[in-house]
């Protein structure tokens, strides 16, 4: 009930209506929570947009935390010294304002070098703001850029002159969006968006922001709150990764069972193909940014297959990284799914036509997300992109090729059926990765790897780009390892992290190893161990201290230093603590490493 209130559509005024009594019910929800520590510098009041943030954040399971500024006091307590947010700690501050914090919109009477200043006076004030803030607390900083104001006194004029409030605002918005990219914790909540899509007369109340001094109505509150929490998870590292299709009256209009590949609905022909085609345009693009496509389909998998040679089909058979057509369960298919290209199930979501599929599956996988996506395939795509289940905070290298490499992991595991024998298969793969300390080349990948892995993740902390590059600087203090792999069958990227904090010159301490799940039971880890040890004899390092802290994820890794060679020193329910003294004798004999 609660996933229906608060995901796409939303009905605001219920949700406004209901708050206090929807917070009560996830508080009583919440597993094992994330919690997070998050700072609102107020352009304008903000009591109700933080308790609506904190709505959506408990429904992701996050338990956030909240320090408010003074109202209107966002540029003077970004700036100086602030010892009340400081002791805060923030893991992540928002800058919330809008249009009405502008100092000063252009005037009819203005030159061009008059309006030119105005424009350089609020530009330098937000990057002074960024500026300090960057230094001062090294998190990320969510930053909403301008909506358009209500009137334009110049009419469509409004947009094209050098005097026109919306020229002058659009120019602001362009400034934002390339400082997000220069800016590699800044982050833009795209409020000109938001605004249009809920429409600016629902998003401004006049007699709100008069009486209590809220720059946006309540409707529009939910709105951006909704998208602030987007954001969020996906800085949390909990955005999804795999979109799970159906494919009967989903991806093409029609039963191919019944109706044979020259029957189904797809293209021009009737405004049913055109919206089946619509959509699989749609689920193309999100595959080249990075998403990973699989099927899930009660049909006969021969004749399933068939529906993608349709000569109007933008999807074809070798863009899915696992295709799962039978008639199992289909909660059982996607286990299937998760176990083969080796994801967990809270990173999937799943797309399907039947409503009674969509509540089979959200009773026995209450994590994959699941979308009541309705009847109409015209709507299909606004049901998968307002989520935002796939919203990215940045876009790599590695992000744009990451189906790429869970299709590999696919190929892997029908070549690993050809073998008996485990460790054959593993030589067979001829494997070779490259071991070595960070490199600014790969910082960002670095710091998204802490962040979003969870599985094979001994401790799940967290690091920023900023503290990435601050260890990379402390060559004294820090030994951090990074690993690629790659075999016969491509290329993995970027795959397993070590961070190792040295102590009284002769003692490393394991803050963190993780490692990709796409990559988990192939011997990296042993290889990335020989790498870590060699440095640490050559670094005059005679004790090495690892730590297992248990969280809902990653209790797969519980004994992986006793598999190391470690003894344990320390344990309790939820944690444990090793340590390593004397010779070491390498234990990987299959990777060959490129140091």
């Amino acid at each position: 009930m609660l996933s229906a209130t608060l995901n796409y559509p939303l009905d605001a005024a219920h949700i406004i209506k209901k708050r206090q009594k929807i917070k009560k019910e996830l508080i009583g929800e919440l597993a094992n929570p994330l919690t997070k520590r998050i700072a609102i510098m107020g352009g304008s009041t903000t009591n109700e947009l933080v308790s609506l943030i904190e709505i959506f954040l408990l429904h992701a399971n996050i338990q956030p935390i909240f320090y408010q500024s003074e109202y209107a006091q966002y540029f003077e307590e970004s700036i100086f010294d602030n010892p009340k947010l400081k002791e805060f700690k923030p893991d992540v501050i928002y800058i919330y304002t809008t249009s009405v914090n502008i100092k000063g919109f252009p005037r009819i009477s203005d030159t061009s070098p008059m309006i030119e200043e105005k424009l350089r006076f609020e530009t330098e004030s937000y990057c002074r703001i960024w500026d300090s803030l960057e230094k001062e607390y090294q998190c990320p900083i969510i930053q909403n850029n301008f909506d358009y104001p209500i009137n334009r006194p110049l009419g469509n004029l409004d947009c094209c002159l050098e005097i026109g409030k919306t020229n002058f605002l659009l120019n602001l918005n362009l400034f934002f969006a390339k400082a997000s990219r220069e800016r590699r914790n800044l982050f833009i909540s795209d409020i000109n968006y938001l605004s249009s899509f809920v429409g600016l007369r629902e998003w401004f109340d006049k007699n709100l922001w008069y009486s209590y001094k809220y720059a946006i109505s309540y409707t529009g509150l939910v709105h951006l709150a909704k998208n602030i929490s987007i954001i969020l998870k996906s800085i949390f590292g909990k955005s999804k990764k795999c979109l799970v299709l159906d494919l009967d009256n989903t991806c093409w209009g029609g039963v191919i069972g019944d109706d044979g590949i020259d029957n189904i609905q797809i293209g021009n022909e009737t405004a049913v193909g055109q919206a089946h085609q619509a959509l699989q345009k749609y689920i193309i693009e999100l595959k080249e940014r990075g998403v990973v496509l699989a099927v899930c389909s009660k049909n006969d998998d021969n004749m399933a297959r068939t529906g993608f040679s349709h000569p109007d089909s933008v999807l074809k058979i070798s863009d899915f990284a696992s295709f799962k057509a039978n008639w199992k369960p289909k909660h059982e298919n996607l286990v299937d799914i998760c176990n083969e290209i080796k994801i967990l199930p809270d990173a999937l979501v799943f797309i399907d036509d039947n409503p009674m599929e969509r509540d089979l599956v959200s009773q026995h996988l209450e994590e994959v997300g699941v979308p009541d996506i309705g009847h109409d395939i015209a709507n299909f795509v606004e049901f998968i992109d307002r989520e935002g289940y796939f919203e990215p905070v940045q876009l790599s290298h590695d992000d744009m090729k990451r189906s790429e490499y869970y299709q590999g992991n696919s190929q892997r595991n029908n070549y690993q059926a050809e073998f008996s024998d485990y460790n054959e298969y593993l030589v067979s793969l001829q494997m070779e990765s490259e071991i070595a300390t960070f490199s600014p080349l790969y910082a960002e990948r670095i710091a998204q790897l802490t962040n979003k892995t969870n599985q094979f993740n001994l401790t799940t902390k967290r690091f920023t780009l900023d503290e990435i590059k601050r260890m990379m600087s402390l060559n004294s203090e820090y030994i951090c390892l990074y690993g690629k792999l790659r075999d016969k069958f491509g290329d993995n990227g970027l795959i397993s992290v070590v961070i190792g904090r040295i102590e009284k010159q002769n003692e490393l301490h394991l803050d963190l190893w993780l490692m990709s799940c796409r990559v988990i039971k192939r011997g990296m880890e042993f290889a990335m161990l020989d790498a870590l040890m060699k440095l640490v004899a050559n670094r005059n390092i005679d004790t090495v201290y690892g730590y297992y802290i248990e969280s809902p994820n990653n209790t797969m890794v519980k004994n992986l230093y006793r598999d190391f060679g470690f003894t344990c020193i320390e344990k309790n329910d939820s944690a444990s603590k090793w340590i390593f003294e004397g010779d070491y004798k390498n234990k990987n004999k299959i990777i060959k490493v490129h140091l």
